[in-house]
């Protein structure tokens, strides 16, 4: 009798993950695609101007919109959209380490978290006052306040937010990031700042890592170090406001009748993962040699899951919302570097 048991388990397991396959096989094709399409720009132009990351969304959202997926793979892209992004979200964890507070001092830090405190309720302020409904307008204030794209992708799930938003969101803020990655170099020379306050600046104001090393080259090694400390700090923001997000989130459905609020639900299950795994890494159990090949292959479940995005949204979903999120983005990106270039001259950074 066990042993049928035990055989009706593992066939429905397998059933499981046959239902899975389709789906996620094409999320992974898509990726990888994405993947190459990077490398061909890399290799034509020298620079990388849209991510492996949005090249993946804006191919799935090619497919969705111009061809019909049959069933059979509606299941792997949820699965891809879902739990993928969510094991990404822990393993970024791991490329975060505490000891960037101790490089940067205390009054920078209290700068950098109430900076981002500030973008993120104005920026969410100058969403809901353009249209945008509550879902779009967070996701667009932490991408722009935190780390753009990833930070949208991490926020996503907290507040479960639709593929359509989601798209949307990574869409018109990836194209601002690489605006402001070319514009940021001109505040050099016309403000007369200094290398750390342009690194300062670039810290701030530009959404990836990558990003802020390109934008804060012209000014000098110093600048680039004091970029990516900043851009470190401001990175660890991320964790907090996930599970700030998740209480507001969790506690607005229990007051509207919605089921207890839970602790897995104010701090859902990738939450935690990617605290213990900052933690980890701060503590030098994750050793220095594995934080490159972590950071990897959360960029690469990253991507699959914005490939299985892309897969979820059709196209014409997303025109209506258009100018909206852009002006919105436009607008907050203007009121984080009013604050930036505030806090540099507040703390009297040399």
């Amino acid at each position: 009798m066990q042993i049928a048991i035990d055989q009706d388990a593992d066939r429905n397991r397998l059933n499981q993950i046959g239902r899975l396959m389709p789906g996620l096989g094409l999320a992974i094709l898509v990726s990888i695609v994405a993947f190459a399409a990077e490398a061909v720009e890399i290799n034509l132009t020298g620079h990388k101007f849209i991510e492996n990351l949005v090249l993946a969304i804006l191919i799935g959202t090619a497919i969705r919109s111009t061809v019909p997926l049959a069933d059979i793979f509606h299941a792997g892209i949820r699965f891809s959209e879902k739990f993928v992004l969510e094991v990404a979200i822990v393993l970024l964890g791991a490329s975060i380490s505490v000891q960037a507070l101790k490089a940067a001092g205390p009054a920078l830090v209290i700068g950098i978290v109430g900076t981002v405190a500030i973008a993120i309720s104005v920026s969410y302020m100058i969403g809901r006052g353009l249209g945008l409904h509550h879902k779009l307008a967070t996701l667009v204030a932490c991408g722009n306040s935190i780390c753009g794209n990833s930070a949208i992708a991490a926020a996503a799930p907290v507040i479960d937010a639709e593929a359509e938003d989601i798209a949307a969101a990574i869409a018109f803020t990836a194209v601002l990031g690489v605006i402001m990655v070319l514009a940021l170099p001109l505040a050099l020379a016309t403000l007369g700042l200094s290398p750390s306050q342009y690194g300062v600046l670039s810290g701030l104001t530009v959404y990836a890592v990558p990003q802020v090393l390109a934008a804060a080259q012209p000014g000098g090694i110093v600048a680039v170090q004091t970029g990516t400390l900043v851009k470190l700090i401001r990175v660890m923001m991320l964790g907090p406001v996930l599970f700030t997000l998740g209480m507001a989130s969790r506690a607005a459905a229990s007051s509207t009748g919605g089921a207890k609020v839970r602790l897995k639900h104010i701090a859902p299950w990738f939450i935690i993962g990617f605290a213990i795994m900052m933690a980890l890494r701060s503590t030098n159990v994750i050793p220095p040699a594995m934080v490159a090949p972590l950071a990897t292959t959360s960029n690469m479940l990253t991507v699959i899951a914005m490939a299985a995005l892309g897969l979820s949204v059709d196209i014409r979903s997303l025109a209506h919302a258009g100018g909206r999120v852009i002006l919105t983005a436009i607008l907050s990106i203007g009121v984080l570097t009013a604050i930036a270039l505030s806090l540099i001259f507040l703390l009297n950074v040399g």
